[in-house]
């Protein structure tokens, strides 16, 4: 019984099964180049901003918060806001460095 049911299977089963299989590698490729990977980019970056603040960069918190950086330490960052006005921040609330114009 088994081999008449394999035997009435069409022609071609296979090849569709592998156009299937490559369209569901392309879109599974599609989606970490150009959703996966720039996340892991800026995730990447965003640490090494962390890393490399020092004392006296211009900074921008996640909250929209302008200072100087005052102190930096492990975990924690002193912002200068205004005229000695001073502020103590988490390092990941840091988003990103000003430049001077």
């Amino acid at each position: 019984m088994q081999l008449s049911l394999l035997a009435q299977a069409q022609p071609g089963g296979s090849q569709a099964m592998i156009y299937q299989i490559v369209m569901w590698v392309g879109i599974i490729g599609v989606f970490y180049f150009f959703m996966i990977r720039p996340q892991q980019k800026k995730q990447k970056d965003q640490k090494q901003l962390l890393e490399n603040l020092k004392k006296g960069d211009s900074v921008v918190t996640i909250g929209g918060l302008h200072g100087k950086i005052y102190t930096v330490e492990a975990t924690t960052v002193t912002l200068e806001l205004d005229k000695g006005v001073k502020m103590t921040f988490e390092k990941s609330a840091i988003a990103r460095t000003v430049t001077a114009a």
